[in-house]
């Protein structure tokens, strides 16, 4: 068993070693303890009243805008301000908070990149340790790195502006207890990386800011302003410096945006269209409703009626309070053969060009070698201006729950399942192994991804759906072609990395989390047992 210390009102299960103090010391470990104290009860409250709306969501009511918060959407009222460094957001990077990779994200041709501690990052503690010293020290601009090969990458000048993304409300942070109960992983994010960095970064004329995911409620988004609040006035700084973009990424979210807005109005600068933990959500939340159920994950895009729904909703609700709408992620990596990868570019410039029309301020990319295609798309878009918050879309219609929850068409076919296996089995295999972006199949895949694929075939099997070839999705097809496609990824990988990889394990898990009847919530979470 791993020896226990106990330092300020918490206890860490692994020794705080040398090199970790730059990050986790006396005074950051006790802003961390004024956290938890103050915030652990009500999280767990926030997390019991996710349980009691998705039972009866279950029980068969549909997710609807809510009418006590009228008063809140028919106000005259705007966000408090947006600070100059994060006017222009046109081109966003995200991505893990591995040392490379924060060099190349914040050298590319890009105004903001996400440093990520959610769905492109497996949580080892190594992990999150290594990022958060990883980030200091990109924040103070001496940051270096020489991989094997004795070639050195170092922070150019005039950087992107760093934003952290921290933990969902619903990961633990199993590492640190309060008492015997693990903290919440993303407040450990927060207020270690606010902690050590908030002077330096104002310092540079920039802030502290962050990406929230996974929002279900604007409670839970006043959960977080309250964080917020709270960590300015222990430090001495004004109401509003921190700053937040919050995903809409989760169904019951989207019914909630005014509301998340105004409940953070003194801290939030924007909404994002999650697209990918979106699909999910509806997946996930609409589990039990059977005319509710996705075809295969690669036709549904944002040119589906429920997404295009969704997306216009957010640039309407987020331009009339003065904050930004940010595009969805491109997923896609460039190929080395020319050919392929003129095709990916231009199925990237028609997604972003569409983005770029309905009036979002900017767009995701997930590798470097997309940042000139989508920066092309949005300066064409923009012109002059730093970002879209003109564009009101008031004379549009008013966009209904039917048109958020609306199914759409399209075929269940054996090879997209086949596919959505072998997905899901290569990523849970990576994030187990400590690595949570992975690029598959040309697709830079993370949680999110995995999960649509997983919680897809959990859903066929669970009403019964047949697919395009007249077969019944049962436990025993998914068993049969989880068996034969572990096949396909060794033969496809090769025997020395299959033999080398966790891939049985992680076929394991996903056969567990598939075929019991009730959904498991997140693979990250039975996953996060499998990490040290």
């Amino acid at each position: 068993m791993e020896q226990q210390l106990s330092i300020s009102e918490l206890t860490f299960t692994k020794n705080i070693e040398q090199f970790e103090r730059q990050v986790l010391h006396i005074d950051s470990i006790a802003f961390l303890s004024k956290l938890v104290e103050e915030f652990l009860p009500r999280r767990e409250k926030l997390l019991k009243d996710r349980e009691v709306r998705q039972q009866k969501i279950d029980a068969g009511s549909l997710p609807n805008f809510i009418s006590e918060f009228d008063s809140i959407k028919k106000s005259d009222w705007k966000i408090q301000s947006i600070p100059e460094d994060l006017q222009d957001r046109r081109v966003e990077i995200t991505g893990p908070v591995e040392r490379k990779m924060v060099i190349n994200a914040l050298n590319a041709n890009v105004k903001v990149f996400m440093a990520d501690f959610e769905d492109s990052l497996s949580p080892s503690w190594e992990k999150l340790i290594d990022g958060q010293i990883n980030l200091r020290d990109a924040i103070r601009g001496d940051i270096s790195y020489t991989n094997e090969n004795g070639k050195v990458y170092q922070l150019k000048s005039n950087p992107a502006v760093l934003i952290a993304r921290v933990r969902g409300l619903h990961l633990d942070e199993k590492h640190v207890l309060s008492g015997s109960k693990p903290i919440p992983g993303g407040l450990f994010d927060f207020a270690i990386y606010f902690f050590n960095n908030y002077q330096a970064l104002l310092e540079k004329g920039s802030g502290p800011y962050f990406y929230i995911p996974k929002l279900e409620s604007c409670q839970e988004a006043k959960w977080w302003s309250d964080v917020f609040s709270l960590a300015e006035d222990s430090v001495g700084i004004p109401r509003g410096t921190i700053k937040a973009t919050v995903l809409i990424e989760t169904l019951p979210a989207v019914f909630q945006m005014d509301e998340i807005l105004y409940h953070m109005r003194h801290h939030i600068v924007g909404l994002n269209c999650g697209r990918w933990d979106y699909i999910f959500s509806y997946i996930k939340t609409l589990k039990e409703h059977a005319d509710r159920v996705l075809p295969d994950r690669q036709v549904v895009t944002m040119t589906q009626s429920f997404l295009s729904a969704y997306s216009r909703l957010l640039i309407k609700t987020c331009h009339r309070r003065g904050a930004f709408a940010m595009g969805g992620m491109s997923a896609f990596i460039p190929s080395k053969d020319p050919e392929e990868n003129e095709t990916i570019l231009a199925k990237v410039k028609a997604d972003k060009e569409l983005e770029a029309r309905n009036g979002h301020d900017g767009s995701w990319i997930a590798h470097p070698g997309l940042a000139d295609t989508v920066m092309n798309v949005f300066n064409q878009a923009l012109g002059e201006r730093q970002n879209q918050l003109h564009v009101s879309r008031d004379f549009d219609e008013e966009i209904t729950a039917d048109q958020l929850l609306e199914p759409c068409a399209g075929e269940r076919t054996e090879a997209g399942m086949r596919a959505n296996i072998r997905v899901a089995v290569q990523y849970i295999e990576a994030w187990i192994s400590g690595n949570g972006c992975v690029p598959i199949y040309g697709l830079m895949e993370d949680a999110a991804t995995a999960e649509i694929s997983r919680t897809s075939i959990w859903q066929w099997i669970r009403h019964g759906k047949t697919l395009s070839t007249g077969e019944k999705v049962t436990k025993a097809l998914f068993e049969e072609m989880l068996d034969e496609e572990l096949q396909v990824i060794q033969k496809e990988l090769g025997d020395k990395r299959f033999q080398s990889g966790r891939f049985r394990e992680a076929a394991e898990l996903m056969r567990r989390i598939t075929t019991q009847d009730e959904l498991i919530e997140f693979l990250t979470i039975p996953g996060y047992q499998l990490l040290d």
